[in-house]
């Protein structure tokens, strides 16, 4: 078994740097921190992994390069690094065997709806689409997905895609399978193929490092806006 490092999760104004900073990438495609956190759960319980050079447009809403400009060196790490974090505080409560509670942002009315969770999970999904259907297409636990496309897709185009109308009640009994979805998927995959292995929180890019964007350009002349010498 692969060891998890202790980790501290994001506290809550560290989270809400994390949201300024996507809230603030250009032409607002990024995801907000609850999509994020749906994102990141997919990528952890798939099963295969996805490298950031991947996933990062989907996070971004295009190359890091085009949607964020970074004032320093320090500045583009100390955000990264929150990302590594809020990863690994998902990846090692899954690898213990426990629940994670999807990170829910409330709406007008002070309740979490969930549904950029659910979205989020599902923009996952969509980057391994042929693993995953090992699992939608099983009878015995495809059902564990069931919860994330009933919010998925609650307010969708397409009339016939939307589920009955959700209650208060029925929203949260909802969001608890959601959490028990995830760890069963986890826990499916972990059968056929490896834990993750979590990120060094303690790594740090050098300025003639190759950028993590995957632009094959070094660090200081891409994802920074000042030029680093």
């Amino acid at each position: 078994m692969i060891p998890f490092t202790q980790n501290e999760p994001l506290t809550d104004a560290e989270l809400d740097r994390l949201g300024d900073v996507l809230k603030n990438c250009k032409g607002g495609r990024a995801m907000n921190v609850e999509t994020l956190d749906g994102f990141f759960a997919a990528l952890i319980a798939g099963p295969e992994a996805v490298m950031p050079s991947e996933y990062y447009p989907e996070v971004f809403g295009g190359e890091i390069s085009d949607t964020r400009e970074f004032s320093s060196l320090e500045d583009a790490n100390e955000f990264l690094g929150l990302m590594m974090r809020h990863w690994n505080d998902i990846a090692g409560t899954l690898f213990r065997g426990e629940v994670y509670a999807p990170l829910l942002i409330e709406g007008k009315d002070g309740i979490p709806q969930g549904n950029d969770w659910a979205q989020g999970f599902m923009r996952g999904i969509g980057m391994r689409n042929e693993g995953w259907a090992e699992l939608i297409n099983n009878e015995e636990y495809g059902g564990s997905l069931l919860p994330m496309m009933v919010l998925c897709h609650e307010h969708d185009q397409d009339p016939e895609m939307r589920p009955d109308p959700i209650s208060p009640e029925k929203r949260e009994e909802i969001i608890v399978m959601m959490a028990g979805g995830l760890l069963g998927a986890y826990r499916y995959f972990r059968k056929h193929t490896f834990a993750p292995r979590p990120r060094r929180n303690g790594h740090k890019i050098g300025r003639n490092d190759p950028c993590p964007c995957g632009s094959g350009k070094k660090f200081k002349r891409c994802c920074c806006g000042t030029t680093i010498n």
